[in-house]
């Protein structure tokens, strides 16, 4: 199957790319990497009428410090991020969850920008930028807007964009933390069927700790908070995460299993972490 026909641009800049998201709306579909959008338009699953290239751009690709996040931009391709010193330094929670996604030629392509906006509920870039407590920034015509992960994906590959606004900028908390990745899949390189990340830090007023857990619930689910002491924290931060969740129920694992996963991989990274750091 072939996708519908549609119009090509190719904007050199962001102004132009805004115009145009401004005069088509959800008519439109903004193209980075192509790896999800190539294939919806193929099964005519997506049917843009504009198709915008966003590749010229200048500056989305850059990976820089921004305040206390490091700032990636949308056009930052997952090979890049995984090979870049700042990203290893800052975010190595990032780094370690790229090992699992997708393999060398996807990566070359994929972007991080065009992961999240996506909103796969077993993506690995979406759930790290939620265990973290990350944001990602929203530009239109109108405003610039930052978002917390945890409010910008709010259903299978559905956000809180809008239909004028472009991702422009992940921002990912940095963190002096251990962390841990971890992720069941049918083959290397495929989708999650269950993901679970955790970072933990210690300073003087306890631990620190995140967790997120992907691809059981319709979209990334994450927790934080502090503790003076860590024992059994694992066993029942994974259970209150859990507990009630309609988990995912498809041809590849049950929502019983995807439950019982979450709660093991969950409470072993979250453990590893706390180990880590505590005192």
């Amino acid at each position: 199957m072939k996708p519908v026909p549609f119009t090509y641009c190719r904007p050199d800049n962001l102004a132009d790319v805004l115009a145009l998201l401004g005069d088509y709306g959800d008519q439109a579909a903004v193209l980075a990497g192509g790896l999800s959008l190539g294939p919806l338009m193929n099964m005519r699953m997506a049917r843009p009428e504009v198709v915008i290239d966003i590749n010229r751009l200048d500056g989305l690709d850059r990976i820089e410090r921004d305040g206390d996040n490091l700032r990636t931009g949308a056009l930052v391709r997952q090979a890049d991020a995984l090979a870049s010193a700042k990203c290893k330094e800052m975010v190595p929670l990032l780094v370690a969850a790229l090992e699992y996604v997708g393999h060398y030629q996807t990566r070359s392509r994929g972007t991080l920008g065009g992961s999240v906006a996506h909103a796969d509920p077993s993506a690995e870039v979406p759930l790290c930028l939620t265990a973290l407590g990350g944001e990602v920034e929203l530009t239109s015509k109108r405003q610039v807007r930052r978002v917390r992960a945890g409010d910008f994906f709010l259903g299978p590959l559905t956000t809180d964009r809008t239909e004028d606004e472009i991702i422009t900028a992940l921002l990912w908390p940095i963190r002096r933390a251990a962390i841990a990745f971890e992720e069941v899949s049918e083959r290397r390189g495929d989708f999650a069927i269950v993901a679970a990340a955790a970072w933990a830090e210690y300073s003087a007023d306890g631990i620190h700790y995140g967790l997120g857990l992907g691809g059981i619930d319709d979209r990334p689910i994450g927790t934080s908070g502090s503790a003076e002491d860590p024992t059994s924290l694992a066993e029942w931060v994974c259970r209150d995460l859990t507990e009630g969740l309609e988990a995912l129920d498809d041809k590849r694992a049950s929502a019983a299993y995807r439950r019982h996963l979450a709660a093991h991989l969950g409470q072993k990274v979250l453990q590893q972490v706390l180990q880590e750091v505590a005192p």
